[in-house]
């Protein structure tokens, strides 16, 4: 019942997900956040199974981290993509994780990039995606309204589009949703309707 929505643009990407926290017919709480800050310029959106997404994130999130200890380095975004999609495989036949991901990074003289990952460990290089419930509702509008080289004010009046959409379309009520923006500056999130930012990170 989760949406993850994921937009490249010219210079920056865009993770966007529901805040919703849900199981079954129980809402736990409406403030969740779904999008895991890998480090300065790496994010992490997530939608399955809550422990699943914990577990993964975290886990990836520490390796990011060890990586970067033992090398003095950080890991691209396509080497982050690398690892993960490794280890999903690996977990695929033994324990799998029942989580779908968007990685959305910048690197220096590469700029910025996403990825779409699914539980089943296949992983694509994208200019937009969507995880979850929601991808029935707003890809269309993606694939109608992207175009290469958008501004952050284009991109973000797509997600806003999207988010519309599900709020109007959607049987599952979804009144909150996150946005974070990855940029040659670093992560900052912001607020829906309109966006507003909230805190730099």
């Amino acid at each position: 019942m989760e949406t993850t929505i994921g937009l490249l643009g010219n210079g920056y990407a865009i993770v966007c997900a529901d805040q919703n926290a849900a199981r079954s017919i129980v809402c736990f709480k409406k403030d969740e956040d779904k999008i895991m800050k890998l480090d300065d310029f790496k994010l992490l959106g997530q939608s399955g199974v809550g422990a699943d997404n914990v577990a993964f994130t975290e886990y990836v999130q520490k390796n990011v981290a060890l990586y970067k200890i033992n090398n003095g380095l950080s890991l691209s975004t396509k080497a982050t993509n690398n690892f993960i999609r490794g280890d999903l495989a690996t977990a695929l036949r033994k324990g799998p994780y029942q989580t779908n991901l968007l990685l959305g990074g910048f690197d220096k003289g590469v700029g910025a990039s996403l990825y779409y990952i699914d539980y089943m460990a296949s992983s694509n290089k994208v200019n937009f995606g969507c995880h979850g419930y929601g991808s029935n509702f707003v890809l269309s509008i993606l694939d109608r309204e992207w175009t290469e080289g958008l501004d952050e004010a284009a991109g973000l009046d797509i997600i806003n589009k999207c988010i519309a959409e599900l709020q109007t379309r959607f049987l599952i009520h979804m009144p909150k949703f996150l946005i974070k923006i990855v940029d040659k500056d670093g992560i900052r999130v912001l607020e829906q309707n309109p966006p507003v930012l909230l805190q730099g990170q």
